[in-house]
């Protein structure tokens, strides 16, 4: 029996505790059932344009009240009239008073895609204005950002903009000024988008009603043909988008409201930073290199080629003499295809992928304190924590939406631990910023777990039932050295036990971490103590509470999960264990091999050692992203062949065999598999290119004339095949996918999971371990003559290489790599802001434009790696993770000293741009 009655004009109807009017109505009536200006998905309850009132009696006939339905609560026997005359009349009063505010001739739009508000306005049958215009003055459209557009003639002062800039990014960059008729929006200290600190996510001009507020795309009179549902292709955070297109040709991108991954909400990338998928530069035609020179050539010539020096390596050198590195930034289902191929028609492990370069250290070490290396929770679980710790990472850089939910987390009172060198946005709204040393990571979370035990801040009833190993790890926590320790950090270590406490008196505690932890030396190590920060204080297995790694590409965590790795094949199994080889064995219809392959560090190696005759490669520049640049192009010019599969020539492609012209993420279909375990459909926007083929059917295509029977691509089809061998990939369907997918462990029924551990950890029991703190070799070895220490980072405009981004217009707002430096270190090297400077390493050298800033310790620089017209990784070195050979990109010495000259050179290339 129903308890929560109300009535829609006198017909009963169950409302839910805390609905809202506007909710209750809408979700009986429909959508367009009560119009609303100042109204948003994505954005609290304002109530400042009353377009939405309604009637609203305590009885049946009994006198009524007209309240905004936006935000008022439902209660037990109102009964509501959404369309009385009363209301009517109302409505019509208030829109012709906003009319009225407008200049004459923006007030009823003849537009071929009329506004929201102009739909209000149609809807609600308005003809004509009674009332004289406010007379205010006209506004100059802004046309200064590459994206942002303004015209506030169009503005109703709905606040819209506003609340998105505040409540969804946490950027505050628009505000009202004036008063009364002179009431409008401006921008920072009233400047142009471009002046401000706008972060181009957009979220304005998504919700404004009027397009006061738009972009570029938006302003297209083109009316789409249809709107495809798919995610995004740049960081883990799996947005979903969607994409309006007519013909072949991409119009525009917005983000849907109920997409769970991003509620409505994205960045600049996945907004805006479309248009390289149809870019002049992208590669149209297969091409092998000879005399030095590419030639164009037919697909079935490249494939020749390839097969016929595939089966020559083969019978002369082995399987073990051909490599494959797969790409972390194209769909499951396409991963799986690669190792399959390495594995089942090469017969080697040879298989490695940048998920494991820089998100190994996290697999590992999770899989090893929990069984499980994947993050515990869900996005969403951020709205049920009381403290958010946040290590080596920068998530509203480089996981914009993730890092914009946990900075209102933190502007809202959650308690925030920034563990990071640099003084990060995230830095200026946590109660602790714990700035240590680059490569200290250990010596701090040691502390950290010291000063838990010394104040009895243990959960001991979960120590007891969920874990092992605790004592052993206590008593050695308790010999260090804390006076050592913070010498060996730079970090107070009075401010170390105030966030110690903090974080283990939260009754739930939520982690995420980035490439800060595992791009080091102890990466591996880093983590399994996060994981025992976690279990010590019981915050794991529960909402609100957990380890989240934050995945750096679009599908780091899926091309993992798909065995794109030397030592494990799809769905993590050990490649060495002798039933798992024959469940391999006979699924594929292969023998496989049981010996581990080749990480990528070792590729390299063994092709300069001769070992190594030919590496495909897809979507990875290796010459630009790995670490120690010469030597990587020396071991890539020391194959007989190489493959680069590819959109663009990029830095690496310049030194490939072959080239095979690839698509994007819009031109194919398959499944992307999200930071939270979140597998989801990637859908097909337009067609391929002329000339290009998508990267699974390329595969498929060269299995085929490798002898190995398999279909053509299709994703449903891989899918399929996934789910059979994927033991968390069981009850993964995609025509059951829905529009946001489902998170891993999907049981057969198709039943997903939000959140790991909550009962027991897939060992079993967790494990503690007791790590002590070890000084990076880079540093023992160098620090010495090469006194700084500078640590890589991305940048919110650009992702990894920049091979995409560079092609839209993002280059317009971020030009070029810079370096971080101190004003200390800027005063004594004679460097002053915009200056070149030489950065020097036992590697190499590289000059690069200083921007000096106190967002850096003394000691301490940072740059990027986007633009190849610095190849900063020439100094980066071949150090990395002790257990799972992560390079360790975050502490490089180096010296630094002004550049002679202007280098010409450099400023040539970047004109050239």
């Amino acid at each position: 029996m129903m308890e929560n009655i109300a009535y829609i004009n006198n017909q009963p109807f169950e409302f839910y505790p805390g609905e809202t009017m506007l909710t209750f109505i809408r979700r009986h009536k429909g959508q367009q059932s009560v119009p609303t200006l100042c109204d948003a998905p994505n954005l609290e309850p304002f109530g400042s344009c009353r377009v939405c009132c309604v009637d609203v009696a305590l009885e049946r006939d009994g006198k009524t009240k007209a309240m905004a339905s936006c935000h008022s609560p439902m209660a037990k026997n109102l009964f509501i009239y959404p369309e009385s005359p009363n209301i009517q009349s109302l409505r019509k009063n208030i829109l012709e008073l906003v009319l009225s505010d407008l200049p004459p001739d923006r007030r009823f739009s003849k537009s071929t895609q009329p506004s929201e508000f102009d739909r209000v306005v149609q809807n609600i049958g308005i003809k004509g204005v009674r009332y004289e215009t406010s007379g205010k003055d006209y506004f100059l459209p802004d046309t200064s950002h590459p994206y942002m557009r303004s015209d506030l003639n169009n503005c109703i002062n709905c606040f819209r903009c506003v609340r998105a800039c505040d409540e969804v990014q946490g950027q505050m960059v628009l505000n009202m000024a004036g008063r009364g008729y002179e009431a409008h929006i401006i921008k920072g200290m009233d400047v142009s988008f471009m002046e401000s600190d706008c972060v181009s996510c957009g979220a304005c001009s998504q919700t404004c009603p009027t397009d006061a507020i738009t972009d570029i795309f938006q302003l297209s009179e083109t009316v789409p043909e249809k709107i495809t549902r798919t995610v995004c292709t740049y960081c883990g955070v799996g947005c979903n988008l969607n994409v309006a297109s007519r013909g072949n040709e991409i119009i525009s991108i917005t983000s849907p409201y109920d997409a769970e991954a991003n509620l409505g909400h994205t960045c600049l990338k996945g907004r805006y930073a479309f248009k390289f998928y149809n870019h002049t530069d992208r590669l149209r035609s297969p091409m092998i290199r000879r005399n030095g020179q590419f030639e164009e050539v037919s697909w079935d010539e490249a494939y020749s080629f390839i097969v016929e020096n595939f089966k020559k390596i083969l019978l002369n050198d082995g399987p073990d003499a051909i490599a494959g590195i797969s790409s972390a930034r194209t769909p499951n289902e396409e991963n799986y295809l690669m190792q399959k191929f390495m594995r089942a028609v090469i017969g080697t492990n040879n298989i490695d992928c940048c998920a494991r370069v820089c998100h190994s250290p996290t697999a590992l070490g999770m899989q090893r304190a929990f069984g499980t290396g994947a993050a515990t929770n869900s996005i969403d679980d951020l709205a049920y924590t009381d403290c958010i710790l946040v290590i080596g990472a920068n998530p509203t850089v480089a996981h914009p939406v993730t890092g914009a939910r946990i900075k209102q987390r933190m502007m809202k009172g959650v308690t925030g631990i920034v563990i990071d060198p640099r003084k990060i946005e995230l830095a200026k709204f946590a109660k602790y910023h714990l700035q240590l040393r680059p490569g200290t990571n250990v010596a701090l979370l040691n502390m950290m777990l010291y000063y838990i035990i010394s104040e009895g801040l243990e959960d001991q009833e979960f120590i007891r039932n969920r874990t092992e190993g605790y004592e052993e790890m206590k008593g050695e926590v308790l010999k260090l050295d804390i006076d050592e320790l913070e010498r060996i950090t730079g970090v107070d270590k009075n401010l170390v036990r105030e966030a110690s406490v903090a974080y283990a008196a939260a009754g739930a505690a939520m982690e995420f971490h980035g490439l800060g932890v595992t791009e080091q030396m102890q990466g591996t190590f880093t983590v399994q103590l996060i994981a025992d920060l976690a279990m010590i204080t019981g915050n794991i297995g529960k909402k609100g509470a957990g380890v989240n790694p934050l995945r750096g590409q679009n599908n780091v965590q899926g091309a993992a999960d798909m065995g794109c790795q030397p030592h494990q094949g799809a769905g993590y199994l050990d490649v060495t264990d002798p039933k798992i080889n024959e469940r391999y064995s006979l699924f594929y219809g292969r023998n496989l091999p049981m010996h581990i392959g080749y990480k990528i560090p070792e590729m390299f190696d063994a092709a300069i050692a001769g070992k190594l005759k030919a590496l495909w490669l897809i979507g990875e520049d290796v010459v630009q992203t790995d670490p120690n640049t010469k030597k990587v192009i020396n071991a890539l010019n020391s194959l007989e062949m190489l493959i680069v599969q590819e959109l663009f020539m990029t830095e690496t492609a310049r030194h490939a065999t072959v080239i095979l012209p690839g698509t994007s993420f819009l031109e194919k279909e398959g499944t992307f598999t999200n930071g939270e375990r979140r597998i989801q459909r990637v859908q097909r926007v337009v067609q391929p290119l002329q000339g290009t083929k998508t990267d699974g059917q390329i595969i498929v295509d060269i299995m085929n004339l490798m002898g190995y029977p398999q279909p053509d691509y299709s994703a449903g089809v891989m899918l399929q095949e996934i789910s059979q061998i994927v033991p968390f990939f069981a009850g993964v369907k995609w025509t059951e996918l829905g529009n946001s997918g489902k998170q891993w462990p999907v049981a057969p029924d198709g039943t997903d999971t939000k959140l790991l551990h909550v009962e027991k950890f897939n060992r079993g029991l967790g494990k503690f371990t007791f790590i002590n703190f070890k000084e990076s070799n880079e540093i023992e070895n160098y620090g010495k003559d090469y006194p700084y220490i500078i640590t890589t980072n991305r940048e919110l405009e650009h992702y990894n290489c920049g091979a995409m981004t560079r092609r839209t217009g993002n280059v317009e707002i971020l030009t070029e790599d810079l370096l971080l430096i101190n004003p200390e270190d800027a005063a004594r090297e004679k460097i002053q802001n915009g200056d070149f400077v030489c950065v020097e390493s036992p590697r190499g050298k590289v000059d690069i434009k200083a921007r000096i800033t106190e967002e850096m310790k003394p000691g301490i620089l940072s740059s990027t790696f986007h633009f190849p017209e610095v190849m900063l990784n020439i100094i980066t070195s071949d150090e990395h993770c002790s257990e799972a050979m992560c390079p360790e990109y975050k502490v490089v010495s180096c010296r630094i000293r002004k550049s002679k000259g202007k280098y010409k050179k450099m400023m040539d290339a970047q004109e050239k741009r």
